[in-house]
């Protein structure tokens, strides 16, 4: 196969079409040689999840937790309901889809004929429906909390549309009930849409407890096994990591153990502060900002810097 320009008299400084043999660039991208596993999808019946699709879901799944602000403004009453049960009915079979599609690739259901893995697509697409109430409940938790925390905020209408914090942990408690249904890559496809358009990142996998609150919100970071209570505040560039790598006997990483924080209740911990490791950060704790804990700290605990010290050179007095 050789793609070429016909007519190469176009091709130079008058801005015309340049003519390129492309034949072995594009033999060598749709047959790669690499051993990464990653061919392997491509020979298979179904396509891979979709972010441009998942993205379409998680607008219709916020336009029916908040349908006055988010697609029903001007809808009341048998309105208002008709709108929810329509759109939901559509990104519901949006998300079957993905579903689906993350099902076959992950090699859980290639036993299964194509009218079986459908039907446990619905089911599961169901079961996640089914907790978007508590899903809804959980948000206005967090919107208060966000409302009460913050002496900017004028309403909830304004947090809603405007704080990035809002956005992130909508997205994160959405994703949060795909993870839990065993929908690992969907629910990161998700939580990575919502931490491209705030710079907060969420792991799928952290359970986070109600009126939860992030004010600012940029380069927060919050690891896959970290386990926050009720009421706790984080302010930008907090970090909840992991202190260390476990590795087996063959040097390759251990997956899945418990290597984040856990955050107790009614916990603020200020700008910039990194929490690593599966420390325990005691209810009703203050961390300031900038700090580094790598131990867990009990319960009421005040955790700072050191003081600063400042200096009054006068006449090259004191140096």
């Amino acid at each position: 196969m050789r793609i070429v320009k016909a007519d190469r008299s176009r091709v130079g400084v008058d801005g015309g079409q340049a003519a390129w043999d492309l034949s072995d660039i594009v033999e060598a991208l749709a047959h790669p040689t690499n051993n990464s596993g990653l061919d392997w999808a491509r020979h298979q019946p179904f396509p891979l999840p979709s972010p441009e699709l998942l993205q379409r879901v998680f607008t219709g799944l916020r336009s029916v937790l908040f349908p006055h602000h988010f697609g029903a403004s001007d809808r009341s009453g048998a309105d208002l309901s008709s709108f929810i049960g329509h759109t939901l009915d559509h990104t519901l079979q949006q998300l079957a889809e993905q579903v689906k599609r993350e099902l076959w690739l992950s090699g859980s259901a290639l036993h299964l004929d194509l009218g079986a893995l459908q039907r446990q697509a619905n089911e599961l697409t169901g079961r996640f429906a089914a907790q978007l109430p508590v899903i809804r409940r959980l948000l206005e938790g967090d919107l208060l909390a966000a409302h009460l925390g913050d002496p900017a905020a004028k309403n909830l209408d304004e947090v809603l549309f405007c704080y990035p914090g809002i956005r992130a942990i909508t997205t994160h408690r959405i994703a949060h009930e795909l993870y839990r249904l065993g929908l690992p890559l969907i629910a990161r496809i998700i939580s990575e849409l919502g931490h491209s358009e705030t710079g907060v990142d969420i792991h799928p996998g952290a359970s986070i407890g109600g009126e939860f609150f992030i004010d600012h919100g940029t380069g927060v970071v919050i690891g896959e096994t970290c386990i926050i209570g009720e009421r706790v505040r984080l302010y930008q560039a907090v970090t909840l990591g992991a202190r260390s790598f476990p590795r087996d006997e063959s040097g390759a990483l251990i997956k899945g153990q418990p290597r984040h924080p856990i955050v107790e209740d009614d916990v603020v911990i200020y700008a910039g502060a990194t929490v690593l490791g599966r420390i325990t950060i005691g209810a009703g704790s203050t961390i300031g900002g900038n700090v580094w804990v790598t131990k867990s700290v009990p319960p009421g605990s005040f955790v700072s810097q050191a003081k600063a010290s400042q200096d009054t050179f006068d006449g090259g007095a004191g140096i």
